[in-house]
């Protein structure tokens, strides 16, 4: 296809950043670079018709981490690591209240509960309960996880639950949505339906090789996340992750966000409806991939876990299914670096995009100042 003048010139001449990917970190990062460079030329390079990796697909949880998730980590990374990872979620989440405002999200801080399958887990967990509260004591200056008992009528879990009482929810349509808006106010350009297939670099700008066009920018930011190693080569493992919702259910009294089984399931109440995901543990080979869809191992799970132990006495009917593919990796600190003189990227968020994808798209933008 041949452009006209008026669109090589509009679009694709005299670009200064050009960011790959309109998720929750490209975004972010549009709207840190122009206010950090007002008169610059921003463009976004997004390959769906929406962003195509998790950002409009998650199950909308403002969250930092449920307590088995924080003791787990414990084990694998140093206490100042845990440490950051928190407190770098928590200043996430307050930087996207901040950018976009509670109400436009839809922001409720309803408090997150973690159900244990059997009682030695809960006790495992809870002999840990207050030297973890102390730990994050510098951070949320008073306790963050108490218990409670079974409320909401949930079956084949311990009576009690272990209660997060700063985790909060958000509407990922109105989120997403909200920062569009606010990028676009800037006058940054999004073209939709454009997939990246390559760059190259020279000393002066880079090529972007594209589907439907190449052209040149003085600067590449790549925020694509699970499918980042389809551009650049980092330690970032796409892993998918399978959401199912419910028809309307009448008298759903369940509040929260409710993390099962160490988080790998995770539930709420969204509009008298129950969002239900997750079960990626139950076959880890398979949902290392890129593509979209469903399993049946996973979704005849995630039905059963509904039936059995979350509404065991209520009938109910799906009535939708979806996936996201988020990029995880060894360890959970994301990926924010410089590549080259020129390219830049932002990327494992290790499904916390919510919480950190917003300080990670700042960051993105920060390092073409440093």
């Amino acid at each position: 296809m041949n452009y006209s003048y008026w669109e090589l010139k509009e679009w694709f001449t005299n670009i200064d950043f050009t960011i790959v990917g309109s998720g929750i970190v490209g975004l972010n990062c549009a709207l840190q670079l122009k206010k950090q460079h007002p008169k610059a030329k921003v463009l976004i390079l997004e390959k769906g018709m929406l962003p195509q990796g998790a950002s409009t697909k998650n199950a909308g949880f403002a969250c930092f981490g449920s307590l088995s998730e924080i003791i787990d980590d414990l084990n694998t990374h140093t206490t100042e690591e845990v440490f950051n990872l928190v407190n770098k979620r928590c200043e996430g989440l307050q930087l996207l209240r901040n950018n976009l405002g509670d109400k436009n999200i839809d922001f409720q801080q309803n408090k997150g509960f973690e159900l244990c399958n059997n009682s030695s887990f809960f006790e495992e967990c809870i002999s840990k309960k207050d030297e973890i509260n102390q730990f994050l004591k510098p951070i949320f200056k008073e306790d963050v996880f108490t218990t409670s008992h079974n409320t909401f009528s949930f079956q084949n879990i311990h009576q009690d639950y272990i209660v997060n009482n700063f985790e909060g929810q958000v509407d990922t349509g109105k989120m997403m949505h909200q920062l569009l808006l606010e990028v676009q106010k800037l006058g940054v350009k999004i073209l939709n339906n454009m997939y990246v297939d390559a760059f190259t670099e020279t000393d002066s700008w880079v090529e972007v090789k594209t589907d439907k066009i190449n052209f040149k920018t003085n600067n590449l930011l790549i925020a694509t996340n699970g499918f980042a190693n389809n551009l650049i080569e980092e330690k970032v493992q796409p892993a998918r992750a399978q959401i199912l919702i419910t028809k309307p259910i009448k008298n759903l009294h369940i509040k929260g966000t409710f993390h099962l089984d160490k988080g790998y399931y995770y539930f709420r109440n969204i509009h008298d409806r129950i969002l239900f995901g997750g079960g990626r543990n139950l076959d880890f080979t398979t949902e290392e991939t890129t593509l979209f869809g469903q399993t049946d191992i996973i979704q005849n799970t995630l039905e059963s876990i509904l039936k059995e132990t979350i509404l065991p006495d209520t009938n109910f009917e799906i009535d939708h299914r979806w996936s996201g593919i988020m990029g995880v990796g060894n360890q959970k600190k994301a990926i924010v670096k410089q590549i080259s003189n020129h390219v830049f990227c932002g990327v494992r968020l290790g499904g916390m995009g919510i919480a950190i994808g917003s300080l990670v798209g700042k960051e993105l933008a920060d390092l073409l100042d440093e």
